[in-house]
């Protein structure tokens, strides 16, 4: 009998301290058996990668991002090393792996690259040699050798690569809490646990600023149909199934909520109203890889305009670079930037099928003096630009008037 192929993925807050890192070994344990084979993702030990970083800033305001990952993957080698070491100690062998050595290949975009191809060889080997494989997560290395990294929340990214490579049954995401709930639990308390959710669903709650998951992993588990199971390190209980259907997807006209309070806005202001020049503008900022959300654009007034836009605030200092490299090109104002804001969407498949849902959305701000900035939508979100010292009021305010406290 052929065994079956499980991988699992431990965040950060999982194997944040010693006792931590012994509760997950003892979890992978139990769960392996002779008709298991386990590879286990892990992220860096807690806030880590936060520590690294703020030590190059210290050094540098912008320090290369080649050396960036350098530094940065070296915190998943330590917690894969370390749990390999607690594995062995609890009688089960193990063996643990950089990214580069199980073959993660990726393209060259130091900081968010993307992965390209997986030999996982070695995995295989000691698949057969009936080892428990702990590989670090969030990184890989070129065809050059260089060694890159996936982005915040990249070991999910590893872990679904992984599972699709290694073509196992389900890819389990470990995690602090025990699934993915209506609305962050610690911004509303009636916040509902969601048994079962829709990759396109999670894909755009991620995409919008849910943090339980990265949104390349969820587009990676949608393309090759890889069933997660998003559930808590600290708990036995079930947790959130995401899956390619749900068969009652279309009733509901909201699943969730989502705040990210992660974006900064950039306004380009007298811009000449000319055909040709907002592609000049945007043209130059994804020459500097830098995605770029809500785009919004002013009536003209005397033949100019006001453009802005939302980036990552991780983008800002780059993007302000090369805003005012191109607004002195086309001959624009000023570069106005606002780290003070907050994107607040619901997202829910069934939004094709209901209607009223963003007049309902604008009455509720409107109702408790919410400014709106800013609108995007898509087919099954809708997206307001707010301020961000009003964003958890929002929050509050929109999960009661959708009743998403109820099952």
């Amino acid at each position: 009998m052929e065994k079956e192929i499980v991988v699992q993925k431990f965040g950060g807050s999982s194997v944040a301290n010693i006792d931590r890192i012994k509760n997950v070994a003892q979890r992978v344990v139990a769960y392996k058996n002779k008709h298991t084979d386990l590879a286990v993702v892990v992220s860096a030990l807690g806030d880590t990668t936060d520590e690294l970083e703020a030590l190059a800033l210290q050094l540098s305001k912008t320090p290369p991002e080649r050396e960036m990952d350098m530094l940065l993957s070296t915190g998943e080698q330590i917690s894969c090393a370390l749990l390999a070491i607690a594995i062995k100690e609890l009688g089960y062998d193990s063996i643990s792996f950089t990214g580069s050595q199980v073959g993660i290949k990726t393209d060259k975009s130091h900081t968010k690259a993307r992965i390209i191809t997986i030999d996982g060889k070695r995995i295989k080997k000691a698949f057969k040699d009936d080892k428990i494989v702990i590989v670090a997560g969030y990184q890989g290395v070129t065809r050059n050798d260089e060694i890159t990294t996936l982005g915040r929340g990249g070991s999910d990214l590893t872990a679904v690569a992984l599972a699709q490579a290694l073509k196992a049954r389900v890819c389990e995401i470990y995690t602090d809490v025990d699934g993915i709930y209506t609305t962050d639990p610690r911004i509303v308390k009636e916040a509902r646990k969601i048994k079962s959710i829709t990759f396109e669903e999670m894909l755009e709650m991620a995409s919008l600023g849910a943090q339980v998951m990265q949104a390349r992993s969820i587009e990676v588990a949608k393309r090759f149909n890889i069933p997660l199971h998003v559930r808590s390190s600290f708990s036995k209980e079930e947790g959130t199934m995401i899956v390619k259907e749900n068969e009652k997807m279309e009733e509901v006209a909201v699943r969730g909520i989502t705040c990210n309070k992660n974006e900064a806005k950039i306004t380009i202001c007298s811009v000449p109203d000319k055909p040709g020049i907002a592609a000049k503008i945007f043209e130059e900022i994804s020459k500097q890889d830098i995605n770029v959300d809500t785009i919004v654009q002013n009536v003209p007034h005397d033949k100019l305009s006001d453009i802005s836009f939302t980036v990552l605030k991780g983008d800002l200092h780059k993007a302000i670079k090369a805003a005012s490299v191109i607004g002195s090109k086309i001959g624009a104002g000023e570069i106005l930037e606002d780290k003070n804001i907050a994107r607040v969407s619901l997202v829910g498949s069934g939004m094709r099928s209901h209607s009223g849902i963003a007049a309902r959305m604008f009455s509720t701000l409107a109702d408790n003096q919410i400014n709106i900035g800013m609108i995007s939508t898509s087919e099954i979100s809708v997206s307001c630009i707010i301020s961000q010292d009003v964003a958890d009021k929002a929050v509050k305010a929109l999960h009661k008037a959708f009743k998403l406290e109820q099952p």
